[in-house]
C-alpha cells in the first residue's frame, strides 16, 4: 500500500502515488473514453502538433498518436510518464511552462481547470495561451453543473473492468468540495481526494479571459468540453 497527501490532494492503493493522488498503476491500465475523436474533430484541418498538459500515463496520449496527431506529453510524475510510448515527453508542472514553442491544439482535460485555487487555474490558462498557435484552439475538459453535488453522491459506474465510484463529496465554501474517489480493478483498489471548484459559464469565461482566450464552442452536449481559441488584441 503506498499513500501520498498533499494539501487538498490523497492519494492510496498498490503501486506509485503521485503528488496530487492519483494511483500511476491505475491509470496505466485505463483507456481513453472517446476523448481522442472529441479533440481531434475540434481541431482545424491539417492541423498535427498536440500539446497535452498533465497527461498522466498517457491514456489519451496513446489514442490521440493513433489517430496519427504528434503529442509533446507533459506532466510532473516522472512514474507516470515512464509508461507513455510513442509522444515526446516533459517532466514539469503546468504552471509556468515555457517550452518555447507553440501547438495547433493545447490540451487541458482531466477537470484541470476546476482546481480549487483561482490563482493556479490563471497559471493553467495562462501557459495554454503561451503555447497555442494564433490559429490554433485550447480545448478543455471541465465538470458539469452539479458534479460534486453531495446529494448525488455516492455514485458509481464502470469503465470496462475498472470500477469508479464518486464516494464521498464534502462543501467546503465558496463553491469548493472535497471529492473522494475510489477505484477498483481486477482485485485492487485506490482512493483518491482532491478539492474542486464548480465553475458556471460566466466563470469559465472570466478566466479564459483574463489569460487571453475566448470561449468559441462548446463541443459536447453537456458542455464539459469546450474550444478556446486566442482573444483578438488591438
Amino acid at each position: 500500500m503506498s499513500e501520498y497527501q498533499r494539501a487538498g490532494s490523497a492519494g492510496a492503493g498498490p503501486g506509485a502515488i503521485t503528488p496530487d493522488g492519483c494511483a500511476v498503476e491505475m491509470y496505466a491500465r485505463m483507456e481513453a473514453d472517446g476523448e481522442q475523436h472529441i479533440v481531434a474533430g475540434a481541431m482545424r484541418a491539417g492541423a498535427r502538433t498536440i500539446l497535452e498538459l498533465g497527461a498522466g500515463a498517457g491514456r489519451v496520449t496513446h489514442a490521440l498518436l493513433d489517430l496519427g496527431f504528434e503529442v509533446v506529453a507533459v506532466d510532473e510524475s516522472p512514474e507516470m510518464l515512464a509508461e507513455i510510448r510513442g509522444a515526446r515527453t516533459v517532466r514539469a508542472t503546468i504552471e509556468g511552462l515555457d517550452l518555447g514553442e507553440r501547438f495547433d491544439a493545447v490540451l487541458l482535460a482531466s477537470y484541470l481547470i476546476n482546481t480549487a485555487e483561482p490563482a493556479v487555474r490563471a497559471e493553467l490558462l495562462r501557459t495554454c495561451r503561451r503555447h497555442v498557435k494564433d490559429d490554433g484552439c485550447v480545448l478543455i475538459q471541465r465538470e458539469g453543473a452539479g458534479w460534486n453535488d453531495p446529494a448525488n453522491v455516492p455514485r458509481e459506474h464502470r469503465r470496462g473492468p475498472l470500477l469508479i465510484r464518486v464516494a464521498a463529496a464534502e462543501p467546503l465554501g465558496a463553491g469548493v468540495t472535497s471529492v473522494r474517489m475510489e477505484y477498483e480493478f481486477e482485485g485492487r483498489r485506490w482512493s483518491q481526494t482532491h478539492t474542486s471548484h464548480e465553475l458556471d459559464e460566466a466563470a469559465v469565461e472570466k478566466a479564459l479571459a483574463e489569460a487571453g482566450l475566448r470561449l468559441d464552442a462548446h463541443l459536447t452536449d453537456d458542455r464539459t468540453w469546450l474550444r478556446a481559441v486566442p482573444a483578438a488584441t488591438g
